[in-house]
Formats: C-alpha cells, sequence, structure tokens
C-alpha cells in the first residue's frame, strides 16, 4: 500500500493526486519492457507495478507518462538506448510510493 500524505479523514472522495517515487529506474531490475502499450497501475502484494511510456530529460532524469498523469524518477546508468518513448514497466516496493491529495 502506497503512503498517503493527506488527512485519513479526507481519503474518500475525488482527489488529485501528487506522486513520489523513492526508487529510481534500474533498467533490467526494477524496470523492465511492458507487455503491452496500456497504462497500468496495479498492487501485486509489497509491490506497485506501473507502466506507461518513458520520456527521458537532459539531466538524467525521465517521467512515466501512464494516460494523464506522469510519475517522475531519477536514472541509474546505464541506460539502453532508443528508450524514449517506449512502454515499460517499473515495480517498485509500495513503501517507496507516497501520494499527496489535493481535495478536487
Amino acid at each position: 500500500m502506497a503512503l498517503w500524505h493527506g488527512d485519513p479523514r479526507e481519503a474518500d472522495g475525488r482527489h488529485l493526486i501528487e506522486w513520489t517515487v523513492d526508487e529510481d529506474i534500474h533498467w533490467g531490475q526494477n524496470t523492465r519492457a511492458a507487455p503491452s502499450d496500456e497504462p497500468e497501475l496495479r498492487q501485486e502484494g509489497d509491490r506497485v507495478i506501473m507502466s506507461g511510456s518513458l520520456h527521458l530529460t537532459a539531466d538524467a532524469t525521465a517521467y512515466l507518462q501512464m494516460g494523464h498523469w506522469s510519475v517522475l524518477f531519477d536514472l541509474v546508468p546505464p541506460v539502453p538506448s532508443g528508450l524514449e518513448g517506449s512502454w515499460v514497466q517499473i515495480s517498485v516496493e509500495s513503501q517507496s510510493v507516497s501520494l499527496h491529495p489535493y481535495q478536487t
């Protein structure tokens, strides 16, 4: 389960969420090619699985685009060439994911 950084009494309802993930992208360890080209977010045991389109930035960071939402990551070299815009699946410990809600 991801960490909720809002008032627990306000957890129900619609929210805008800012994500933080305290794990870096390690190709071949926690990141691999996605099995499909559709955004996905799910939990398996103590892991959060995210699939989306990976976009690299000039400062050794990246963001994963999952539909309308994006999540920022740091990259650990080496990063294979040709990843820009490719669909990837990232698996991180659920404790490393924090949600910062904003009521809509």
